[in-house]
């Protein structure tokens, strides 16, 4: 059974039957918010950045929210085929293995899973901060959510009333969001990004070595299950919360980018979903202008079903269906990425061909 599906808008589809993928094309990789869902990508990461795309030359933008962000800095730790294994092995093993004080039965809470996640984060990258922003050839951009009004600051009432609030007016229009929340882009000061973010309100903020790892764990930082980030070093003041609420997978202009590069986008489902709010929203899940030059790689509905444990992607609903039982649920989703290096073994074999057939975004 395959495993790995290609999608490709209409443009990207051309370019990939007339000379296949080559990894000089790729100009920009996104990396989506989705939690534990990322972790399927993993096997497919250390290829991507240990060996294919070091094939390549000239910059190449790095965009993540959530987890992809994560990813995406992992990324930039690497330089050859050993490092990718070693630095992409770490990040599983730390999203895998989190651990966090709480009675039995109950969920931890917000201050005790941001205080263990920040420790995590620093433990991985502290002291290595300036070298990752200064990667010869990747340019990482981390996005975040920046809350407004009610959200400005994070409170015990004003939270739930101001996510309440921001639900609503997305229901309305995604632009309508923007009262409540906005982008906020921290973007690697050598580049900027590749294309216009004037579809949704946004600031870009200049990444560096002291505001880093609160930009991250900002973009981690999902609302009532860990605390926002405030008054990031560099920012405007306010609450900082996970980028996949207003970027759940990164669904931006890609078709504005000056040139004819590609977007790579590994992802762990086909749909490219605006917002974290449009989840129930099936009318924004459609393929739009934006991804004309977007090639996505997505795991196989069907093997999801008959491969991985319990038949679906690695996800939150894990965390209630294995309870207190910690080392079931790291186990299975071990046992998800293990089988996920098909993903990685047939991609392999697929930029090895002269042409590509993919399947219409």
């Amino acid at each position: 059974m395959q495993a790995l599906r290609v999608y490709a808008g209409a443009r990207a589809r051309e370019r990939l039957r007339e000379r296949g993928l080559q990894p000089s094309d790729v100009r920009v990789v996104p990396a989506a918010a989705g939690g534990p869902k990322g972790l399927i990508l993993n096997p497919l990461d250390r290829f991507l950045f240990g060996s294919w795309l070091p094939r390549g030359a000239g910059e190449i933008h790095l965009l993540g929210a959530s987890i992809g962000a994560w990813r995406m800095a992992t990324a930039c730790l690497v330089n050859d085929e050993t490092q990718a294994e070693q630095e992409f092995e770490r990040l599983a093993q730390d999203y895998v293995n989190q651990r966090y004080d709480s009675a039995p039965g109950h969920r931890p809470t917000a201050q005790t899973v941001s205080r263990g996640f920040a420790a995590g984060l620093a433990d991985c990258f502290g002291g290595r901060e300036a070298a990752l922003l200064a990667h010869p050839r990747l340019r990482l951009h981390v996005f975040t959510s920046r809350g407004r009004h009610l959200l400005a600051r994070e409170g015990r009432w004003r939270t739930p009333l101001g996510y309440g609030a921001a639900f609503a007016a997305n229901v309305l229009q995604r632009r309508a969001l923007g009262g409540w929340l906005e982008r906020v882009v921290f973007s690697d000061p050598r580049a900027a990004l590749p294309m216009p973010v004037t579809d949704f309100r946004s600031r870009l903020v200049a990444l560096s070595a002291d505001n880093f790892q609160p930009a991250l764990l900002a973009s981690c930082s999902i609302p009532f299950w860990l605390q926002a980030v405030h008054d990031i070093p560099g920012a405007p003041e306010g609450a900082y919360w996970d980028g996949g609420i207003t970027d759940y997978h990164l669904h931006l202009n890609y078709a504005a980018m000056l040139g004819d590069g590609l977007v790579l986008y590994p992802h762990f489902q086909r749909t490219v979903v605006p917002g974290w709010l449009d989840k129930a929203l099936r009318s924004r899940h459609r393929a739009t202008a934006f991804l004309d030059n977007v090639v996505l790689l997505a795991p196989d509905e069907d093997w999801v079903r008959r491969s991985l444990p319990r038949g679906k992607l690695p996800d939150r609903s894990d965390f209630a269906f294995y309870g207190d039982d910690v080392s079931a649920r790291a186990k299975a989703w071990l046992q998800a990425i293990a089988q996920s290096q098909r993903l990685r073994d047939e991609f392999a074999r697929l930029v090895e061909a002269d042409s590509v057939d993919a399947l219409p975004l």
